[in-house]
């Protein structure tokens, strides 16, 4: 199964900005669309934003404009710059790899934004 490594989380205040970074080292990263997802206390977990193979993005409505993805396919990673923070982003954010409308990784433990009012 695919495995994943996500980092860059960490607290900030409202308004701030983090750059989260998201590792798939063991797959054929090119050919995946990569997601970044998240989940919030009590709630379930969201697709915030992907990108295909072929660079094509999409995101959340409650993100667009302040986020984006990106993705390196040689150092096989994704991206995720995350500007003007809200303290409704607060959730643990997971990346994970798609493939034929499945996803393919496991879910590790994600990476911990916190935004403070």
């Amino acid at each position: 199964q695919v495995q994943l490594a996500e980092s860059g989380g960490g607290l900030v205040q409202t308004g701030g900005s983090l750059r989260l970074s998201c590792q798939a080292p063991g797959i054929t990263f090119s050919i995946y669309t990569m997601g970044w997802y998240r989940q919030a206390p009590g709630k379930q977990r969201e697709l915030v934003s992907s990108i295909t193979s072929g660079g094509s993005t999409n995101y959340a409505d409650s993100v667009k404009g302040r986020f984006t993805i990106s993705r390196d396919n040689a150092k096989k990673m994704v991206y995720l710059q995350m500007n003007s923070l809200k303290p409704e982003d607060t959730a643990v954010y997971y990346c994970n790899a798609v493939l034929s409308g499945v996803v393919r990784g496991s879910w590790g433990r994600g990476t911990q934004v916190t935004v403070s009012s």
